[in-house]
């Protein structure tokens, strides 16, 4: 494929985020750094970006995408959960803009030695991140008791035959690579379709070597302190279980109240941060699906950040 690869939902990401000349803006997932060269090119002349991404690989590919905008950007190795604390230290609060690109990058399914794709064979890794140490996808494969990795394959892979999946795994272990579990995984489901049967198996494990949803929870009311007052959060997901906790973190920062509905009186003392730019997400075209089939599962939601009045309700 000849070219620069677009990122998914590009021209939506940079709408939503409002992006401006002359703004800073964070982007907590830099991957290759498609959306950061448009948001930097967007708010030239003056514009300035931070870029954070646990993948070393990650960074090192974003420095070389972004040579030409030397001086106006900032790179750093590190996990979104330190969002506040590099933000701050970087000089980059408030921010006009944050963007959060949930999921694998093609750099990443590219590289076979990473362990996330099984079209191609290798290591069962899937951590973002080697240099941290921590578990594999063949530790958490080859030693988790059948309850554990059925209930893995469930929580974080919504697989309805989990408990199947798990029996044939444990059967075959040990595993070691990726086409070796994609196999396993194939042979032992019922189900044929649009996605590769082990789609699912694939996810839930990378979530979990990584701990993807803890971490984004983390992150995002992270975010919300470090926007200015008419800031913008965009968040693009690729599965529901991301979208859900984006979409639940949006409302619930939406709203001044969130007793349950059965109190008489308000007494959580919350404020609104956010004011949603949208109550829907925005999906890809069908022209980006079909230019780029894996955008098909993309979600992007934006919201605003607003001023948190010290006395009393908003509004």
């Amino acid at each position: 494929m000849g070219g620069i690869h677009v990122p998914v939902l590009f021209q939506a990401v940079l709408d939503g985020l409002q992006v401006r000349p002359g703004g800073l803006y964070i982007d907590a997932t830099v991957g290759g750094g498609g959306h950061a060269a448009g948001m930097l090119a967007a708010s030239s002349p003056g514009g300035r970006l931070l870029g954070l991404d646990r993948d070393p690989a990650a960074v090192e590919a974003a420095s070389v995408r972004l040579v030409s905008y030397a001086g106006r950007v900032v790179l750093v190795h590190s996990s979104f959960t330190r969002l506040a604390e590099i933000a701050h230290a970087c000089h980059f609060v408030p921010a006009d803009g944050i963007l959060f690109d949930i999921g694998l990058s093609s750099l990443q399914l590219a590289d076979p030695t990473r362990g996330f794709a099984f079209k191609a064979d290798g290591p069962l890794d899937m951590r973002f991140d080697p240099t941290a140490g921590g578990l594999t996808a063949a530790a958490l494969v080859n030693h988790l008791s059948l309850e554990e990795l059925a209930t893995l394959l469930y929580r974080y892979g919504e697989e309805r035959q989990s408990r199947r999946i798990a029996e044939a795994i444990i059967a075959a272990r040990p595993l070691h690579t990726t086409k070796e579990l994609a196999v396993i995984v194939e042979r032992g489901v019922r189900r044929r379709g649009r996605i590769h049967p082990a789609t699912r198996t694939f996810q839930a494990l990378r979530i979990a070597v990584n701990d993807e949803l803890a971490a984004l929870e983390e992150a995002l009311p992270q975010a919300v302190e470090v926007l200015a007052p008419g800031g913008r959060l965009a968040v693009i997901s690729f599965h529901s279980l991301e979208d859900r906790l984006v979409k639940r973190f949006m409302r619930r920062e939406s709203r001044d109240c969130i007793c349950p509905p059965e109190s008489p009186v308000c007494i959580c003392g919350h404020r609104a941060t956010l004011r949603l730019v949208m109550r829907k997400p925005v999906r890809p075209t069908a022209d980006e699906v079909a230019a780029n089939p894996r955008s098909r599962s993309a979600r992007l939601r934006v919201a605003e950040r607003i001023a948190v009045s010290s006395e009393g309700l908003s509004g």
